[in-house]
Protein backbone atom coordinates (compact mmCIF):
# COMPACT_ATOMS: atom_id res chain seq x y z
CA UNK A 1 0.00 0.00 0.00
CA UNK A 2 1.16 3.49 -1.10
CA UNK A 3 0.08 6.34 1.90
CA UNK A 4 -1.06 9.36 -0.08
CA UNK A 5 0.34 12.58 3.26
CA UNK A 6 -0.17 15.65 4.10
CA UNK A 7 1.77 17.70 6.41
CA UNK A 8 -0.33 20.30 8.07
CA UNK A 9 2.13 22.58 10.76
CA UNK A 10 -0.29 24.52 13.14
CA UNK A 11 1.73 27.18 14.12
CA UNK A 12 0.76 31.38 14.36
CA UNK A 13 4.59 31.85 13.81
CA UNK A 14 5.53 29.80 11.24
CA UNK A 15 2.61 30.99 9.31
CA UNK A 16 3.74 34.40 9.67
CA UNK A 17 7.30 33.27 8.73
CA UNK A 18 8.85 34.47 12.39
CA UNK A 19 9.82 30.85 13.04
CA UNK A 20 11.38 28.20 10.64
CA UNK A 21 9.18 24.81 10.74
CA UNK A 22 10.34 22.36 12.38
CA UNK A 23 7.69 20.19 13.26
CA UNK A 24 6.78 19.35 9.61
CA UNK A 25 10.19 18.19 8.39
CA UNK A 26 10.42 16.16 12.15
CA UNK A 27 6.96 14.28 10.55
CA UNK A 28 8.56 13.39 7.50
CA UNK A 29 11.50 11.91 8.76
CA UNK A 30 9.81 9.94 11.23
CA UNK A 31 7.99 8.35 8.39
CA UNK A 32 10.86 7.69 5.99
CA UNK A 33 12.70 5.83 9.29
CA UNK A 34 8.98 3.78 9.54
CA UNK A 35 9.57 1.90 6.50
CA UNK A 36 5.94 2.02 5.20
CA UNK A 37 5.25 3.09 1.87
CA UNK A 38 4.23 7.05 1.48
CA UNK A 39 4.24 9.70 -0.38
CA UNK A 40 3.92 13.41 0.68
CA UNK A 41 1.55 14.87 -1.63
CA UNK A 42 0.62 18.05 0.56
CA UNK A 43 2.72 20.11 3.20
CA UNK A 44 1.12 23.40 4.23
CA UNK A 45 1.77 25.55 7.46
CA UNK A 46 -1.51 26.99 8.67
CA UNK A 47 -2.37 29.50 12.19
CA UNK A 48 -3.48 28.02 14.98
CA UNK A 49 -7.25 27.89 15.90
CA UNK A 50 -9.87 25.26 15.20
CA UNK A 51 -11.22 26.73 12.57
CA UNK A 52 -7.89 27.20 10.19
CA UNK A 53 -7.61 23.42 11.47
CA UNK A 54 -11.27 22.17 10.63
CA UNK A 55 -10.90 24.20 6.97
CA UNK A 56 -7.58 22.32 5.89
CA UNK A 57 -8.34 18.64 7.08
CA UNK A 58 -11.77 18.93 5.05
CA UNK A 59 -10.74 20.35 2.35
CA UNK A 60 -7.56 17.71 1.90
CA UNK A 61 -9.51 15.07 2.91
CA UNK A 62 -12.68 15.90 0.83
CA UNK A 63 -10.69 16.18 -2.55
CA UNK A 64 -9.89 12.59 -1.67
CA UNK A 65 -6.08 13.08 -2.32
CA UNK A 66 -4.86 12.22 0.99
CA UNK A 67 -5.23 8.79 2.94
CA UNK A 68 -3.14 10.24 6.03
CA UNK A 69 -3.34 13.91 7.67
CA UNK A 70 -0.62 14.43 9.99
CA UNK A 71 -0.85 17.82 12.02
CA UNK A 72 1.94 18.94 14.40
CA UNK A 73 1.22 21.54 16.78
CA UNK A 74 -1.36 23.27 18.84
CA UNK A 75 -1.87 20.65 21.07
CA UNK A 76 -1.03 21.96 23.97
CA UNK A 77 -2.89 23.65 26.93
CA UNK A 78 -1.65 27.23 26.17
CA UNK A 79 -5.05 29.67 24.89
CA UNK A 80 -4.07 29.22 20.94
CA UNK A 81 -3.74 25.48 20.62
CA UNK A 82 -7.33 24.51 19.63
CA UNK A 83 -6.38 21.62 16.88
CA UNK A 84 -7.55 18.46 18.98
CA UNK A 85 -11.24 21.06 18.71
CA UNK A 86 -10.34 21.83 14.64
CA UNK A 87 -9.92 17.42 13.81
CA UNK A 88 -12.76 16.84 16.41
CA UNK A 89 -15.16 19.25 14.73
CA UNK A 90 -14.37 16.97 11.07
CA UNK A 91 -14.28 13.92 11.87
CA UNK A 92 -16.65 10.82 11.13
CA UNK A 93 -15.17 8.80 14.14
CA UNK A 94 -12.57 9.40 16.92
CA UNK A 95 -10.04 6.41 17.70
CA UNK A 96 -9.02 7.14 20.71
CA UNK A 97 -6.99 4.50 21.69
CA UNK A 98 -4.40 5.58 19.19
CA UNK A 99 -3.96 8.91 20.74
CA UNK A 100 -3.68 6.73 24.51
CA UNK A 101 -1.11 5.15 22.82
CA UNK A 102 1.32 7.93 22.04
CA UNK A 103 1.05 9.55 25.53
CA UNK A 104 1.56 6.24 26.99
CA UNK A 105 4.83 5.79 25.07
CA UNK A 106 6.04 8.90 25.45
CA UNK A 107 5.89 9.79 29.19
CA UNK A 108 8.18 7.31 29.85
CA UNK A 109 10.67 9.65 29.44
CA UNK A 110 8.84 12.73 29.19
CA UNK A 111 5.72 13.02 32.14
CA UNK A 112 4.60 16.27 30.75
CA UNK A 113 3.34 14.13 27.49
CA UNK A 114 0.29 13.76 29.12
CA UNK A 115 -0.29 17.39 28.97
CA UNK A 116 -0.33 16.88 24.85
CA UNK A 117 -4.17 16.26 23.76
CA UNK A 118 -3.50 14.63 20.46
CA UNK A 119 -5.83 13.22 18.46
CA UNK A 120 -6.90 10.56 16.00
CA UNK A 121 -9.90 9.89 14.03
CA UNK A 122 -11.26 9.06 10.63
CA UNK A 123 -12.75 11.33 7.70
CA UNK A 124 -14.23 9.33 5.16
CA UNK A 125 -11.56 7.37 3.71
CA UNK A 126 -8.96 9.13 5.72
CA UNK A 127 -6.87 8.83 8.94
CA UNK A 128 -5.96 12.17 10.74
CA UNK A 129 -3.32 12.13 13.16
CA UNK A 130 -2.82 15.97 15.61
CA UNK A 131 0.72 15.99 17.11
CA UNK A 132 2.76 17.96 19.43
CA UNK A 133 4.52 21.19 18.08
CA UNK A 134 7.71 20.22 19.53
CA UNK A 135 9.77 17.96 16.72
CA UNK A 136 10.87 15.46 18.83
CA UNK A 137 7.09 15.28 20.29
CA UNK A 138 6.06 14.98 17.04
CA UNK A 139 8.61 12.61 16.01
CA UNK A 140 8.04 10.46 19.04
CA UNK A 141 4.50 10.41 18.73
CA UNK A 142 3.96 9.43 15.28
CA UNK A 143 6.61 6.60 15.49
CA UNK A 144 4.67 5.04 18.27
CA UNK A 145 2.06 4.47 15.86
CA UNK A 146 3.35 4.01 12.65
CA UNK A 147 3.14 0.22 12.92
CA UNK A 148 -0.90 0.36 13.47
CA UNK A 149 -1.48 3.29 10.45
CA UNK A 150 -1.38 1.32 7.56
CA UNK A 151 -4.48 -1.19 8.77
CA UNK A 152 -5.97 1.68 10.22
CA UNK A 153 -6.11 3.47 6.25
CA UNK A 154 -7.14 -0.40 5.03
CA UNK A 155 -10.03 -0.04 7.59
CA UNK A 156 -11.11 3.17 7.15
CA UNK A 157 -11.06 2.72 2.95
CA UNK A 158 -13.69 -0.62 3.81
CA UNK A 159 -10.91 -2.92 2.91
CA UNK A 160 -10.69 -6.14 4.76
CA UNK A 161 -6.59 -6.12 5.77
CA UNK A 162 -5.23 -9.19 7.64
CA UNK A 163 -4.64 -8.10 11.23
CA UNK A 164 -0.83 -6.83 11.64
CA UNK A 165 0.22 -9.53 13.76
CA UNK A 166 -0.98 -12.08 11.75
CA UNK A 167 1.68 -11.69 9.40
CA UNK A 168 4.67 -12.98 9.74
Amino acid sequence: MSIRVAILTVSDGVAAGARVDRGGPACEEALVRSGIGHRVVARQTIPDGADEVARAVRALVDADEVDLVVLTGGTGVAPRDRTPEGVRAVLDVEVPGLAEKMRWNTSRDFPAAYLSRQVVGVRRRAVIVALPGSPKGAADCLTAILELVPHAIALARGDRPEHPAASG
